[in-house]
C-alpha cells in the first residue's frame, strides 16, 4: 500500500514538471536556433580575414547560433585593374542598408557615419543602453562627445577604436640645446616657437625642430591639412563651382607653414642636404625616419608608430653606430581660435544598427560585446589603434610615455558641405595637390604666399568644372587636366 501511494505521488509530480520541461525546452531551442547577422562594411571582397580576426570570430565562438556574413559595400577587388575609381562607398553601402535583404550592421567611418545619421538610417541606441544598463562611463569622454555631436546630441553608434595623433619629442636633443621640453595644451605658436630654439646644425649635420611626419622625404604642404583643419576654412564653395581659397585667413596658414619651411626649421627647403645615413653605405631601416634618426626634434604621428618605437628599442643594439632616443608625447598644440581641438582623432569603425535591420536583437547583442569591457581587455594588447575604453589604455609593456596625449584634446569636426562634395566628386583631390608645386615656390621665394594663393585660385577654377564633368573616372593624365595642373 505505502509502495503504492509513492507510486502515485511520483506520478503526480512527474505529469506537473512534463509542461514546464516542455516550456523550459521550447525556450531553450528557441535560443539555440542558428541564426545569421549579416555585416556591412564600407570596402571589402575577397579576404575578409582583418575583419573576422578584428570583430567576429570571437563574438561567433561565444554565440555559436549565431553566424556572421559579412558584406561589403564595394568589392576593392573589380577595381584593381582599372581606370575607374569605382562606385561611392556611401553610397554603395545605403543601398545594403534599404535593399531587399538590408545588413543588420553598418561597420563605417565618422564621415558616412554622419550622412546616414542624417538621413535616418541607423537606429537610436540611447534607450537600448539604458534598457540594458550598458555601462559608457569608462569610454573616454572626447569619444562620446563626438559620438554625441555627430547624432545631435543622442547615440546612433559605438567606436571600439579609434585612430590618433601626439606629438612626439626626443628629449636628448632639448636637454643638448637646453630648451625646455615640449609640454599638454601648448598652441601651436609657442610649439613654433619651441622648434626654432631646437633647430641647430647645417646640411647633413642639421636637426629639424619639427616635422609633420617622419619621413625624410615628406614635404610640408600635406601637413598644412593638419594644421588648418580646427580651424574649418573652406577650400571651394558648396557647389564645387568657386575657389575658397584666396583669403586673409587661408595666407596666414600658408605664410606660416612656409617661413617655418623656409628657415629649414621643419622639412621642405630644396637646397636642403640632409641625408647622413647612419650605416656608413650599408642600408639603414632608419635612415629615412627623421626621428628615429634624430634629426628632428618634434613630430606629429599616430599611436601606431609607438610600436615601431617599441621594436626599434628591442633592437637598437643590432644597428652600428646607433642610439636610440630618447622619447616622450604630449597632445598635439592647437590654435586659441580653436582652444582643445586637434585633427588627431581619427573613427574608422564605428558600429551601428540598421532601422531596416531583420535581426536587430543580435545586432544589438554585436554592438555592445564588441565595445565593452571584455573586448577591450582582449584588443588593448594586439590592436595598432588605442581602445575607446579608459581603464585599458596602457603604454605598451616596458615602455612609459605620456599616453594620455593621445586622447586629452577634442577631434576637429569637419565640414559637411566639403565632406558631401568629396563623396559626389572623387577627383577634387587633384585641385589640392595642384598647388604642391606652388607652395615648393612659395619656400623657394619665388612667390608671396598671396601670389601663391591667387595662383592656386585660377588653377582650380580650371580644374572644378572639369572634375564636376568626369566626377569618378580618373582624369588626372588627361592633357587638359595636366595643363591645368602644372601649366605650359
Amino acid at each position: 500500500m505505502m509502495k503504492r501511494n509513492k507510486l502515485m505521488l511520483l506520478t503526480l509530480s512527474m505529469m506537473l514538471l512534463i509542461p514546464l520541461l516542455t516550456a523550459c525546452g521550447g525556450e531553450a531551442k528557441q535560443n539555440e536556433q542558428e541564426r545569421t547577422l549579416r555585416i556591412g562594411v564600407l570596402y571589402g571582397g575577397g579576404d575578409e580575414q582583418h575583419i573576422r580576426q578584428e570583430y567576429t570570430d570571437i563574438f561567433e565562438y561565444m554565440n555559436g547560433n549565431i553566424s556572421i556574413e559579412i558584406v561589403p559595400a564595394v568589392d576593392t577587388s573589380e577595381y584593381n585593374y582599372s581606370d575607374s575609381a569605382g562606385p561611392d562607398p556611401t553610397e554603395e553601402m545605403r543601398k545594403l542598408l534599404t535593399g531587399a535583404n538590408p545588413v543588420d550592421v553598418a561597420i563605417v567611418d565618422s564621415d558616412s557615419f554622419q550622412q546616414y545619421v542624417r538621413d535616418g538610417q541607423f537606429k537610436q541606441l540611447d534607450a537600448l543602453i539604458q534598457k540594458d544598463g550598458f555601462d559608457t562611463s569608462d569610454i573616454i569622454p572626447s569619444v562620446m562627445d563626438t559620438i554625441k555631436m555627430m547624432g545631435d546630441g543622442n547615440i546612433y553608434g559605438l567606436a571600439p577604436t579609434f585612430s590618433s595623433k601626439a606629438l612626439y619629442y626626443n628629449k636628448t636633443l632639448f636637454q643638448k640645446a637646453g630648451v625646455e621640453l615640449p609640454t599638454d595644451s601648448m598652441t601651436w605658436d609657442e610649439a613654433f616657437e619651441l622648434a626654432r630654439r631646437v633647430a641647430n646644425g647645417e646640411g647633413k649635420d642639421r636637426t629639424y625642430g619639427f616635422s609633420f611626419d617622419q619621413y625624410r622625404w615628406g614635404t610640408a604642404f600635406y601637413g598644412v591639412a593638419d594644421y588648418a583643419a580646427p580651424l574649418q576654412l573652406r577650400t571651394y564653395d558648396d557647389k564645387a563651382e568657386k575657389m575658397a581659397i584666396n583669403t586673409p585667413q587661408w595666407e596666414k596658414v600658408y605664410d606660416t607653414i612656409a617661413k617655418l619651411s623656409q628657415d629649414n626649421i621643419m622639412p621642405g627647403r630644396k637646397d636642403d642636404d640632409n641625408g647622413g645615413s647612419l650605416g656608413e653605405g650599408r642600408y639603414n631601416p632608419l635612415e629615412h625616419d627623421l626621428f628615429l634618426s634624430g634629426k628632428v626634434a618634434m613630430m606629429m604621428n599616430y599611436y601606431s608608430y609607438t610600436s615601431e618605437l617599441f621594436d626599434i628599442s628591442k633592437n637598437a643594439g643590432k644597428i652600428k653606430n646607433y642610439q636610440m632616443p630618447e622619447w616622450d608625447v604630449v597632445t598635439i598644440p592647437h590654435h586659441p581660435e580653436a582652444p582643445g581641438i586637434s585633427s588627431g582623432m581619427r573613427f574608422d569603425s564605428i558600429m551601428a544598427i540598421n532601422t531596416q535591420a531583420q535581426n536587430p536583437d543580435d545586432a544589438w547583442q554585436f554592438v555592445q560585446f564588441i565595445n565593452g569591457e571584455d573586448w577591450a581587455k582582449i584588443k588593448s594588447r594586439s590592436t595598432y589603434e588605442l581602445v575607446t575604453r579608459k581603464s585599458f589604455i596602457k603604454p605598451k609593456e616596458g615602455m612609459n610615455y605620456n599616453i594620455q596625449s593621445f586622447y586629452a584634446m577634442k577631434p576637429a569636426p569637419g565640414i559637411p558641405a566639403e565632406e558631401k562634395l568629396h563623396q559626389k566628386y572623387r577627383n577634387l583631390w587633384i585641385v589640392k595637390n595642384s598647388a604642391e608645386e606652388l607652395f615648393k615656390k612659395r619656400i623657394e621665394g619665388k612667390l608671396t604666399t598671396a601670389d601663391m594663393l591667387k595662383q592656386w585660385e585660377t588653377k582650380g577654377n580650371q580644374l572644378l568644372p572639369m572634375i564636376k564633368k568626369n566626377p569618378n573616372k580618373s582624369i588626372f593624365g588627361d592633357e587638359a587636366v595636366q595643363k591645368a595642373v602644372y601649366g605650359d
